[in-house]
């Protein structure tokens, strides 16, 4: 008991300096009070029974009743605070026939008080303290985590009158209390489970005693109010970004106030979704860059707000990273891919885009739904200037409740240029068909080119160094007959292979 008392005085510097004045001079009174009766008392008066002690719990002033004292000519009844055997902080009560007083101080409000009363004749003569009785004092705590609420108090004395049991009476959002629960006498707690959130709590106990009477503890109150979780979380992106790791993007509810999530991933359509991070969210986005994860592997990832306690509050749809896929038959590219996620109401559109050596352009369009296309090669063949070729999807919402356009992008894939080069050995001059020029068809565009055709002595008939150039059957403006003649060709690939040819061309004459 002097231990809380202690911690309560020690709480405020300003109440410490006032308490400990206080407590000097009840200690001095108290010395005072006890010398005189030994001096000045042959037969002190019997003590009066102090019957119960209760706190107001609206104002935690403490009433205090008791039975007067048998013995006659009592002039005053003095309540003291009592602590490790002393009374301390009297307080006079000149009425003999009082059987009741309140107490003004609040202590109560913040522990246990323990009083004794003792009965007074003049001049001075007291008796010994009376029974010791104290006042009921309540604490409640919240475990959100589990939606609980728990009371505890201490108990109080079944001396002079029984304790029967306790009544936990509530009050929600100011309405009037009323009782919650009922425990026997031998308890001092109870957990109250399902609360309802956003809510203000206070609690009341109150000691139900034998004669129908009942004491009171202090009011203490909570709030029960909680973070308000996010009523959606949109997946915005699952791209493969330009240093190939997974970059995800995620809008959150603005409305939300829990900003911590954590996010899983499962690798593979089966699995256990794994944690992987505990991103934070910054101005309703959360944003974070996997890399760990094997993009030529399709990763499923889904993001779970979390409360304090670390339980999902709120949890995203389920969406992937794309894996593009390419198969070569004849001169056709097959591409394939899985979907980037599944909306019903949702769909997705996609584009193709191709870097054929000068950075990635869009080639073309891909339908909804679709998660197949096929490319005719010879469509490509003279934009490829690289070594090899490139491809990636782009995969986009084409509508969104909450606003969001951005785009994600599928792992790249690049093959090796079809570096075929395939020369004539006839064409018809003046013929006005497609065999009326002849150079060299190549599948790709050369890095260098050099392309010469003679006569069978050796004279050079045509040359040049763009691979585009056809030669018409004319020299120097004649029009040759119908002959062989030799060619001879260089060319530099885009892979950076060097690549020689001769051979022969008929012209034959169509007039």
């Amino acid at each position: 008991m002097k231990e809380k008392l202690s911690n309560e005085i020690f709480l405020k510097p300003e109440v410490r300096k006032v308490s400990a004045r206080l407590i000097f001079f009840a200690l001095t009174l108290s010395l005072h009070i006890s010398s005189y009766s030994q001096i000045n008392c042959s037969t002190p008066p019997e003590p009066p029974l102090l019957k119960s002690v209760s706190v107001q719990p609206e104002t935690g002033k403490t009433d205090i009743i008791w039975t007067p004292s048998p013995s006659s000519d009592i002039a005053a009844y003095i309540l003291y605070t009592y602590v490790d055997g002393a009374g301390i902080l009297p307080d006079t009560i000149w009425d003999p026939a009082a059987t009741s007083y309140t107490l003004t101080s609040t202590v109560t409000k913040y522990f246990s008080a323990s009083y004794v009363m003792t009965s007074m004749r003049i001049p001075r003569c007291t008796s010994k303290f009376s029974n010791v009785q104290s006042t009921i004092f309540e604490q409640t705590s919240i475990d959100t985590c589990n939606n609980k609420m728990s009371v505890t108090w201490n108990s109080y004395s079944s001396i002079p009158i029984k304790v029967t049991g306790y009544s936990l009476l509530v009050s929600v959002n100011g309405s009037s209390f009323t009782e919650a629960a009922t425990v026997s006498s031998d308890k001092n707690n109870f957990t109250l489970s399902n609360f309802i959130t956003n809510a203000g709590y206070c609690f009341v106990v109150k000691a139900n005693l034998e004669d129908g009477t009942f004491s009171t503890s202090n009011k203490s109150c909570l709030s029960t109010k909680m973070q308000k979780p996010p009523l959606w979380i949109n997946t915005d992106q699952v791209t493969v970004n330009t240093a190939n790791k997974i970059s995800l993007t995620y809008s959150i509810d603005p409305l939300s106030e829990i900003s911590h999530f954590r996010l899983e991933r499962r690798s593979g359509p089966s699995g256990v979704f794994k944690s992987i991070a505990l991103p934070v969210s910054v101005n309703g986005k959360v944003k974070f860059t996997d890399v760990q994860a094997n993009i030529d592997t399709i990763n499923y990832y889904r993001l779970s707000a979390i409360n304090n306690c670390d339980n999902p509050l709120m949890v995203s749809d389920i969406a992937s990273n794309i894996v593009l896929s390419l198969e070569k038959t004849g001169n056709n590219l097959n591409f394939s891919w899985n979907s980037l996620k599944k909306f019903p109401d949702h769909l997705l559109s996609g584009k193709i885009y191709i870097n054929s050596g000068t950075g990635f352009e869009e080639k073309s369009s891909i339908n909804q739904g679709d998660t197949t296309i096929t490319m005719d090669y010879n469509q490509i063949m003279y934009e490829i200037t690289d070594k090899e070729v490139c491809f990636y999807i782009s995969a986009s919402e084409t509508s969104n409740p909450y606003g969001v356009t951005e785009e994600s992008h599928s792992s790249r894939i690049c093959t090796l240029p079809m570096e075929i080069i395939t020369v004539p050995n006839v064409f018809t001059p003046n013929s006005g068909t497609v065999n009326a020029f002849f150079r060299p068809v190549l599948s790709f565009t050369p890095k260098n080119y050099h392309f010469v055709i003679t006569n069978r002595q050796g004279k050079v008939m045509f040359e040049t160094n763009d691979y585009l150039s056809v030669w018409d059957g004319i020299q120097n403006g004649t029009p040759q007959v119908q002959d062989v003649f030799l060619w001879y060709l260089k060319v530099v690939t885009p892979s950076g292979k060097s690549i020689s040819k001769t051979g022969t061309v008929t012209i034959i004459n169509s007039r």
